[in-house]
């Protein structure tokens, strides 16, 4: 058992399994819904960039490359400033909804290089211009720019041409779970030397103006290398640096002559450091100071070309006298060998090292996205920040019928920038990822967002903070399942009460599908957008006028999906527990019902021979909406299979089961594909066998669906053959857009008109896998559409993984497909190395798009790794005794 197995193996025992330091600082706290206070729900524009660095937080707080204690009150983070720019450079820049033509982005070069789950060892590189940091030059030329431009990112303006940058890579090394040693490498790769400024900064969270504190807290003065940070909640921690240039002190407090015009009660302000280093203003008056809520050591670093200068602090519960004793360096080294350790042990054995390094980063993105999370919305609505007094219009708002939630957790974020805020389905995908390094964490974050706090007492999951009652898809019993067998093949035990609670909140949560989805009673379910943003010709969560109604082919595929997930779960309980016999019946009727819906009312279209959403008015026949993208292909995810024993040893089940059949069969009612291999297992699927060759007909075929990067979201027929419906006189179109969205719906920043999303092909590959492994080589399918090559379904499956994977890895030349025209930065010596997990990936070229750090599902490569380190046969290495046609 490695060190960092161990301390997970402690962490396990624990209600919460979380170390009390970690990287839970979040990366964007200002532009989300937390701390906007206007009357009209503009978040964006309430709390801008502008105001980060000098107004105080209500809900949390931000910073670069920090971490903070589990309920974020004391926060640690580097400030740097190259001489040029007018404001520190204290956290990430990006832009605001309205100010990109693709919608939010950061504008910013940052990698997640390493981590652990319990976060003894991290490693975060940031890449700082040396010349002023471009703020207006991006502001500008986006805003001038089109939906139909690429956006412009920091490669295009220049300012790291010829290596004019500096490299700032912070490490943390754990000495014990509340002693943390930090060291910043400022590396200068210019070829000429070049000064900087550098504020490591310690801080408390702003909770003391809000009345949750009986007595401030406070950092004190002890020497010129330490500081004293005491809080009531926290306890006493000590600060300790190596001999600085000065030692600043202030308040974490807003600036309220710069933010709403008021005069300051003093200078000791938020940005105080800001004004000190920049314009030398209250220098002496900061450093003469000896206590505050914030405070920093200075270092005046002059770096030659090509050098490396190191700063080394110590963040420790304990008080020392000689906190860099000799050898304490020691601690990165013994730190890293653990890291290294436990990735070796967890991941497949005799992995290629380009393959090996990209699993490692997407594992630390997962684990670099973990963030504190507050928000409660009762008191955000019935509370002003003391800037904008409380509104009617407020009351009656966003999430005005969410007053229940109540959070205050260590939560994944899809994108601690883009996405600082926890959203329902991303945290299904994020959790599979997870299981793989802490399993035990997965199931605590999957069950956390069913808790009372969360869950709504009807039974809805939140789904993200811009409207919880938004509807995502629902893969949290997939995900439980999915969780449950990686744990168990790391145990070999499976944790029965984790599927139990699991399954006990999931049922409230199906029943509030079924009560409120499915308007007509006939199993034929809406949903809303389910969080494929612009799928369709319309927004799918819009209400139509009238006698109008959207009958949805995915949102009834999820449905029967969560019914077989549901089943599945139960099945597996009752194997230990038979009281949970009677749940598998029901969810196996469940999907049996839901299956007859989706291929026998109207949404699978003959014709075509795909599956469509439907758009029923009243008077008036059904017009089923032509568009081939994912929605007709969700139906493919629904896949499982029973074994014998367990059908065997349900006897109540087989029997309740065999009679269904025979009762539906018998009065010629529909059964949904069901086959038995000849050792007795049972295959179950939304898709009768004849549909599934025809749908992958089309999935694989490179015209449509198959890129070369994996499955796009849109047919790319529709660049050819756009798409048009007419609705009360009003036109709708869809086309093939395989890029950044051209569309303002849902923010118009993100597409799925065409690219290629890594959770979908997910799906798509693991539900494929599942097909392949009943039907091994008794059926198999023409690969790609047209190549006259013959693959059975799990070989299709490794093939679709490498389609994916390719996306990451360097080709011949050195490039990562997924950088496109800004491969050459990362050919640089010293960034070969460097992976971004992009939210999306172009349909066409494979260019990484969207959020540029959303290792949140975007991580779920590394488990695509490792299903192809297990199953290692590719095209070359089988026979060439293929079928020349397809064999049922």
């Amino acid at each position: 058992m490695t060190a960092e197995h161990q301390r997970l193996a402690v962490n396990a025992t624990k209600a919460i399994p979380l170390v009390q330091w970690g990287p839970y600082l979040s990366e964007r706290q200002w532009g989300t819904v937390r701390e906007d206070y206007s009357n009209n729900g503009d978040a964006w524009h309430y709390f801008p960039f502008e105001h980060a660095h000098c107004r105080s937080y209500i809900w949390g707080e931000d910073g670069l490359a920090g971490i903070s204690d589990f309920f974020g009150n004391l926060c640690f983070g580097i400030s740097l400033w190259n001489g040029q720019d007018a404001i520190l450079k204290e956290r990430l820049f990006g832009l605001g909804n309205p100010q990109g033509n693709h919608g939010e982005d950061v504008k910013e070069l940052y990698y997640y290089l390493d981590n652990l789950p319990t976060h003894y060892y991290m490693e975060f590189l940031y890449k700082y211009p040396q010349q002023a940091f471009p703020y207006e030059q991006l502001r500008e030329e986006n805003k001038n720019r089109s939906k139909q431009d690429p956006e412009y990112e920091i490669l295009d303006t220049g300012v790291f041409n010829d290596n004019r940058y500096f490299d700032v890579k912070i490490t943390y090394a754990k000495e014990s779970a509340q002693d943390m040693f930090i060291r910043i490498d400022v590396t200068n790769r210019y070829s000429q030397t070049a000064d900087l400024s550098l504020l490591p900064t310690l801080w408390f969270y702003n909770r003391w103006e809000q009345g949750a504190f009986r007595q401030k807290p406070c950092i004190s003065y002890i020497n010129k290398n330490s500081v004293k940070a005491e809080h009531e909640r926290l306890g006493d921690y000590y600060f300790y640096f190596q001999n600085p240039d000065k030692l600043l002190f202030t308040e974490n407090e807003t600036n309220t002559e710069k933010v709403t015009g008021a005069p300051n009660k003093s200078i000791f302000v938020k940005d105080a450091f800001n004004d000190a280093i920049i314009e030398g203003k209250n220098v002496n008056e900061l450093a003469a100071r000896k206590a505050g809520t914030k405070v920093s050591p200075v270092y005046q670093l002059k770096i030659n070309a090509g050098a490396t200068k190191t700063v080394y602090c110590r963040l420790s519960s304990k008080q020392v006298d000689a906190p860099f004793a000799r050898g304490f360096k020691d601690v990165f080294k013994v730190r890293k060998q653990e890291a290294d350790e436990f990735y070796a042990a967890i991941l497949p054995k005799g992995m290629d090292s380009e393959k090996a390094n990209i699993q490692r980063q997407a594992l630390a993105g997962i684990l670099w996205s973990k963030q504190y999370y507050h928000f409660d919305v009762e008191e955000w609505l019935t509370q002003s920040d003391g800037i904008t007094p409380v509104s009617v219009s407020k009351m009656s708002g966003r999430n005005n019928d969410w007053k229940h939630l109540k959070n205050q957790d260590i939560i994944m974020m899809p994108d601690k920038w883009e996405y600082p805020w926890y959203a329902a389905w991303d945290l299904g995908f994020q959790c599979i990822s997870m299981a793989v390094v802490d399993p035990t964490f997965a199931k605590h974050q999957l069950q956390l967002i069913m808790r009372e706090w969360y869950m709504k007492p009807d039974g809805q999951l939140p789904a993200y903070e811009w409207n919880f009652s938004d509807v995502n898809p629902p893969v949290q019993a997939w995900a439980a399942m999915q969780i449950y067998h990686i744990e168990k093949k790391q145990t070999g035990k499976g944790d029965i009460q984790f599927l139990k609670k699991v399954f006990h909140k999931l049922l409230l949560n199906f029943t509030w599908w079924i009560n409120r989805k499915d308007v007509n009673g006939n199993n034929i379910f809406e949903g809303g957008f389910l969080g494929l943003d612009n799928i369709g010709v319309f927004n799918r969560s819009f209400h139509f006028p009238g006698e109008m109604q959207l009958e949805q082919a995915d949102g009834t595929s999820w449905m029967g999906i969560y019914a077989l997930d549901m089943m599945d779960m139960a099945v597996e309980i009752a194997l230990e527990d038979r009281s949970f016999e009677d749940m598998a019946t029901k969810f196996f009727e469940h999907f049996v019902l839901i299956a007859e819906s989706l291929n026998e009312h109207g949404l699978w279209n003959e014709e075509d021979r795909f599956f469509y959403d439907v758009l029923c008015v009243t008077g008036a026949d059904p017009v089923p909406l032509r568009i081939q993208s994912v929605v007709g292909i969700t139906p493919l995810y629904a896949v499982s299979t029973i074994s014998k024993k367990a059908m065997d040893l349900l006897t109540d089940f087989k029997k309740r089961v065999t009679w269904f059949e025979n009762y539906r069969k018998k009065n010629a009612l529909f059964w949904p594909n069901e086959e038995r291999s000849q050792d007795g297992e049972i295959l179950l699927s939304l898709v009768p066998k004849d549909r599934l060759i025809d749908m992958l007909q089309r999935l694989l075929n490179e015209e449509e669906f198959l890129s070369e990067g994996g499955i796009r979201a849109l047919s790319k027929y529709h660049d050819q053959h756009p798409y048009s419906v007419t609705v009360d006189g009003n036109i709708y179109s869809i086309r093939y857009d395989p890029g950044d969205s051209t569309s303002d719906m849902f923010g118009g920043n993100s597409n799925w008109r065409g690219p290629v999303w890594m959770p979908i092909n997910f799906l798509i590959i693991q539900s494929i896998r599942r097909y392949g492994e009943f039907y091994g080589d008794s059926l198999k399918v023409e690969y790609p559409t047209g190549s006259g090559q013959h693959l059975n379904l799990e070989q299709v499956a490794n093939e679709l993984s490498l389609r994916v994977v390719n996306l990451f890895e360097k080709n011949e030349e050195g490039a990562r497909t997924l950088y496109g025209d800004y491969s050459w930065f990362y050919k640089q010596p010293g960034n070969e190395e460097l992976v971004m997990f992009y939210e999306y990936f172009h349909g066409d070229s494979g260019r990484g798009l969207g959020a540029s750090h959303q290792t949140g599902w975007t991580a779920l490569v590394a488990e695509l790794i490792s299903e192809i380190g297990e199953r290692k046969e590719t095209i070359s290495d089988r026979s060439t005794a293929v079928p020349d046609k397809i064999l049922e």
